[in-house]
């Protein structure tokens, strides 16, 4: 009988996983999660009576989606050592307050880089060939009375310029090159793996474009770096394509500048106040909306899924995170 009781070992309590979410994120696996780890969700229904005094003790933090973390919840959870974002963009992630603790920061990594590559192609296709506003024309029942249809401008050939050569503007390059456009680009540095014109200025960027694509990352330096005078350098025939960060363009002068017809039009996943949309776009046909989703397939979710669980195992198992910043 001693026997038989040495060989029953108590079971090990699973890792304590901290997610931090708005209440209308929620990730598709979670239920993986609760079976590998002891998951704490502060809008766990019903709460979790221990979450308050377990979350104190979380080594590794699950932000999902734009949720954001700064010092207080920092403060509000002293143990966490690893953020895991689930999101291309950190600028809802407090980056210098976590450096001050020490703590890692990992992003989702190049898991919707092609669809969001992808999309912002299908935006400047569609502002230039006019597909969404055929679609609203014909619908309408406008074909058989007005006979007669604007045209649209031709993709190919065209000088596309992209502020922000990184893992998704390096995708929007080679895409726009199947469509033999040249391609120049504005970055942080000189990126010498591409032969790209590169323009210090973004002024001087747009000066050279007809496409503008805008997909950086949001900071401190690059709030509003779309504004009135790129614009101006754009003119009238350029259009502007957006699917970064809603705050990347000065939202007030583009609506002036659509309004009066001096740029050519903009495809816009994102936007400065979402997810209120200037109602002057709405009746614009040289303007095509989106509802920031740019990032959203099946495959996309699949990937990233992939990366925040190969993060968390590599967290716990002391080996080096996939997509640390």
């Amino acid at each position: 009988m001693a026997a038989a009781a040495d060989e029953i070992q108590p079971s090990e309590t699973p890792p304590l996983l901290l997610v931090h979410r708005l209440p209308r994120f929620k990730l598709s696996f979670f239920p993986f999660l609760q079976t590998e780890y002891t998951v704490l969700d502060p809008l766990a229904d019903p709460p979790d009576p221990s979450f308050p005094d377990l979350s104190k003790s979380a080594r590794i933090m699950l932000c999902v989606g734009p949720t954001p973390v700064g010092s207080d919840e920092l403060d509000r959870y002293p143990a966490v050592e690893c953020v895991v974002g689930s999101s291309a963009g950190l600028n809802h992630i407090d980056l210098a307050a976590c450096r001050r603790r020490g703590v890692r920061v990992t992003s989702a990594g190049d898991a919707f880089s092609d669809d969001v590559a992808d999309y912002a192609v299908g935006l400047a296709i569609d502002v230039l060939r006019r597909v969404s506003a055929a679609d609203r024309f014909v619908r309408a029942g406008s074909w058989p009375v007005q006979k007669e249809y604007l045209l649209g401008s031709k993709v190919s050939g065209k000088r596309v310029g992209i502020v922000g050569l990184g893992s998704i503007g390096s995708r929007v390059a080679k895409r726009f090159e199947a469509f033999g456009c040249t391609i120049a680009y504005n970055s942080r540095s000189i990126k010498s793996h591409v032969t790209y014109t590169y323009y210090a200025n973004v002024v001087d960027l747009a000066s050279n474009t007809d496409i503008l694509i805008v997909c950086c990352a949001l900071t401190n330096e690059t709030y509003h770096v779309i504004n009135k005078d790129v614009m101006t350098a754009l003119g009238k025939t350029g259009i502007i394509v957006n699917v970064g960060r809603g705050a990347l363009i000065d939202e007030n002068e583009l609506v002036e500048f659509l309004v009066r017809g001096e740029i050519g039009g903009a495809g816009l996943d994102v936007f400065e106040h979402e997810p209120n949309v200037p109602k002057e776009l709405l009746t614009l046909d040289s303007v095509v909306l989106s509802p920031h989703k740019a990032v959203f397939t099946p495959e996309s979710f699949a990937a990233l899924e992939k990366v925040v669980l190969g993060n968390i195992q590599a967290f716990f198992s002391n080996k080096p995170l996939l997509t640390e910043i």
